[in-house]
């Protein structure tokens, strides 16, 4: 996930098991994003909560940008987006989604993928994308419907709620919703605002491959390593039952996200 501003209990800060863990979800649904922005040929590009790149990259790879800025508070996971091969025309740097480190209209796309949630007051997150864009630009973004069980994991989540145990949570959850990403983007005064969910589904070898991308999680990981190890096993098996195998012993996963898209007004007397 390409990650900014987080709280103290959910920071991402191991590339590698982030890319296992979310990176490849983040990258099913930002081909289908991607697809929805169709955006022009050699924009300069701001990437919101860049992460270990592995959304960045597929700006290259798709979009033969101009340029590709990329801003995260975590050097651990920016280290590791500057290994890629692919990333090394990239600008990235340490940054706080909520006070971006750039000039008014330096931009002609911001994307935020898989980070609202994690912005601790989402309005300013978009008010800096929008002062950073040009008028006329495009500043969209895309996150896991938490409150509508939109998140991969979802499963196991709930069986670790349904235990009673609690484990972190992003600081705004609510903002995944649809209707609230369409309201943050209209009030924040972009136009042409447009929103659409995006589900995709994910293959595992089979469940023991799921289960150690999911004790990668920065939340998940160590709230279920602290449980005593009955409770886990019973956690586990449950889970189990409810992600079936198909003949290969592989396991499919689904998970949705909202995306939303608006346009910077243009100035007076532009055209």
């Amino acid at each position: 996930m390409d990650t900014t501003t987080t709280t103290d209990t959910i920071r991402f800060s191991n590339g590698a098991s982030y890319e296992r863990y979310m990176g490849r979800w983040s990258q099913l649904v930002g081909d289908a994003f991607l697809d929805w922005l169709d955006p022009a040929q050699a924009l300069r590009w701001l990437d919101v909560g860049c992460g270990n790149g592995a959304f960045t990259e597929m700006l290259f790879d798709r979009c033969d940008p101009r340029s590709v800025h990329g801003v995260d508070p975590s050097q651990a996971q920016l280290d590791y987006a500057r290994a890629r091969p692919t990333l090394q025309a990239a600008d990235l740097r340490i940054g706080d989604a909520m006070a971006l480190p750039f000039a008014e209209d330096s931009f002609d796309v911001a994307v935020m993928p898989l980070v609202i949630f994690f912005v601790p007051d989402p309005r300013k997150g978009v008010a800096e994308m929008v002062r950073v864009v040009r008028p006329g630009g495009s500043v969209a973004a895309y996150a896991w419907d938490m409150d509508g069980g939109g998140f991969p994991y979802e499963v196991l989540l709930a069986e670790v709620r349904g235990s009673g145990v609690t484990s972190p949570r992003p600081p705004s959850p609510d903002a995944s919703r649809i209707d609230a990403m369409h309201a943050l983007w209209t009030e924040a005064g972009l136009e042409a605002v447009e929103t659409r969910s995006i589900d995709v589904s994910r293959r595992f070898g089979d469940f023991d491959d799921f289960w150690d991308t999911a004790l990668g999680a920065p939340s998940l990981g160590p709230t279920l390593a602290a449980m005593p190890p009955a409770e886990l096993a019973a956690i586990r098996d449950r889970v189990r039952g409810r992600l079936p195998a198909a003949a290969d012993g592989s396991i499919t996963c689904h998970a949705r996200a909202n995306a939303v898209k608006g346009l910077r007004a243009l100035r007076s007397g532009q055209y």
